[in-house]
């Protein structure tokens, strides 16, 4: 726990030493006969006795907090040690348990695993902290004593595990169910940026582009999963012959950059407000070309458009789980 602490306060410029201070006084408070009286004081107490025996107040504060959340709507720690010893303690008690494959099933989640897991998101998502899921998992995987044997599959289990407890707790939330679905489908490993991105597909969503352009991402989709591996790798220009596919390529080619600098900016609202301006390319090219062509080049050629416009369509969230 102490290593991982250290190894997520580095990540988020908080101060090592204290971080490592905090985790290794942590647990001290249970073996007192206060705590062994008063469970529930556990943390508490911990504060009290750190902040008697000299220790710094941020040392004392991540003591107390590292439980945060306790339960749901409990408040978070707060600063950037108690953050760092609060995930440390949770992803410790998590990836340990996955390890020895005592995982929630059902009803039974005796050693509250749910609970932890959806603390560790709260904390991504709400203090926020840039920080990357699946990276995390890793430094409480290599944060283990190296005599253990850590199968490459605890990493996967948990991380899917992660990722339910992350739709149920958007879902509870409030958030419409399409929407979560198509910021989820990329797979978002920065939980941090997530109410960014829902709230960018609610946006795109009351667009009278959307359902069109969520209706042909769809049909992209599925048109790219038939044809297999026949798509081009690059678009040959030379091979375009139809005014609608001209037109498409050179629509594609004129928005790319401006979405890509709003996703740079982390402006995934107005990256995702500039596919409006393809509607009529799009429907256009499905109006007038035959994708799946009899030439061979040229089918692979169209079909490379179609893969490079659903990229460009897809890089905040999978619109077409808009599509009704």
């Amino acid at each position: 726990m102490i290593k991982l602490a250290a190894t997520i306060a580095q990540r988020i410029g908080a101060d090592v030493s204290q971080a490592e201070r905090s985790a290794l006084l942590a647990k001290a408070d249970l073996v007192t006969d206060m705590v062994g009286e008063f469970p529930e004081l556990q943390g508490i107490m911990g504060r009290y006795y750190a902040l008697a025996d000299g220790e710094p107040a941020a040392v004392a504060d991540a003591i107390q907090s590292h439980y945060q959340p306790r339960f749901n709507g409990d408040t978070l720690p707060q600063g950037p040690v108690a953050c760092a010893v609060a995930l440390a303690d949770k992803l410790d008690a998590l990836f340990g348990f996955f390890l020895i494959e005592q995982i929630p099933t059902g009803d039974k989640d005796p050693f509250g695993l749910r609970r932890a897991a959806l603390g560790v998101l709260r904390i991504l998502m709400e203090t926020p902290l840039p920080l990357d899921l699946k990276t995390l998992i890793a430094d409480a995987s290599f944060s283990l004593p190296e005599t253990l044997t850590i199968p490459g599959k605890s990493e996967q289990t948990l991380y899917k595990f992660f990722q339910e407890r992350l739709r149920h707790m958007l879902r509870d939330a409030g958030h419409d169910h399409k929407a979560v679905d198509a910021v989820l489908a990329l797979d978002p490993t920065r939980i941090d940026q997530i109410p960014a991105k829902l709230a960018a597909v609610k946006a795109f969503a009351l667009l009278p582009e959307a359902e069109a352009l969520a209706a042909a991402n769809k049909r992209i989709v599925n048109i790219l999963r038939k044809s297999g591996a026949e798509a081009g790798a690059m678009v040959d220009v030379s091979l375009l012959k139809e005014d609608a596919e001209k037109a498409l390529f050179a629509a594609v080619a004129a928005t790319a950059p401006g979405i890509e600098a709003q996703l740079a900016a982390s402006d995934y609202t107005g990256a995702l407000k500039a596919l409006a301006g393809l509607r009529g390319a799009v429907d256009a090219f499905f109006d007038g070309v035959m994708v799946m062509a009899e030439d061979a080049p040229t089918r692979a050629n169209r079909l490379a458009l179609l893969s490079q416009l659903a990229g460009l369509m897809n890089r905040v969230a999978d619109i077409s789980k808009l599509s009704s």
